[in-house]
């Protein structure tokens, strides 16, 4: 994963401040441990996404499900929006605050696809083969904020941030909200993706500083 430019994560007087505004109103801080504030979003991949007009592009969902999907963009576009504002946590330590994305629900992707009894995950996949996995309950993927994402502040998501669709789950590290979603499989067991693979926690959550395998 490469790092983010020292001058990408300096933080400015203005993000300083509705930090500390938001903070003198909260019972608890905005920022975990280990965080800062970056001044803009960080550009982490290094992948070239083909080009996208909204033709040659589905999202698959398959796996233990009773209704297997194939999405089309414009079928995607006609499903309920939800639009949310969140925080959000890149492991390689950078923290944004207010950010707004719209997208779909995963509410509503479980409700189309219908999973058996026996899937407890779900492992997404971008069109490169990355992926990342998650478990359907337990404060999760369940989590009302977390949506498959197309919108960043009312814009199409850009695709250097994983536009046309990416999964955003705001409450866990940035490297498991899968840039360019292509594919969601529901599953028995939990699957390390791959950053898991590679050392990182299966978990990722900021608050509890879950970066690593070993601390599981």
């Amino acid at each position: 994963m490469e790092q983010p430019k020292q001058n990408d994560t300096s933080p400015n007087l203005e993000s300083v401040q509705t930090a500390l505004t938001h903070h003198s109103i909260r019972t608890t801080p905005r920022i975990p441990p280990g965080q800062r504030l970056a001044k803009k979003w960080p550009v982490l991949s290094i992948e070239s996404p083909p080009p996208f007009d909204g033709k040659n592009w589905d999202l698959e969902i398959t796996g233990l499900v009773k209704t297997p999907q194939i999405i089309t963009w414009d079928e995607l576009l006609k499903l309920p929006k939800t639009k949310i504002k969140n925080d959000i946590h890149c492991v390689t330590s950078w923290s944004l605050l207010d950010q707004t994305f719209s997208g779909v629900s995963f509410k509503k992707i479980i409700e189309l696809a219908e999973p058996l009894p026996q899937a407890k995950y779900a492992t997404f996949e971008a069109y490169s083969g990355y992926s990342s996995a998650l478990p359907l309950t337990g404060g999760y993927l369940d989590h009302p904020d977390v949506i498959l994402a197309y919108e960043y502040e009312d814009q199409p998501l850009p695709r250097k941030h994983g536009g046309p669709l990416r999964l955003l789950v705001p409450h866990l590290y940035f490297w498991k909200s899968v840039k360019w979603l292509t594919k969601i499989t529901f599953t028995e067991t939990w699957e390390r993706g791959y950053w898991e693979q590679r050392g990182y926690h299966i978990r990722g959550d900021p608050w509890k500083e879950e970066r690593y395998s070993y601390q599981e």
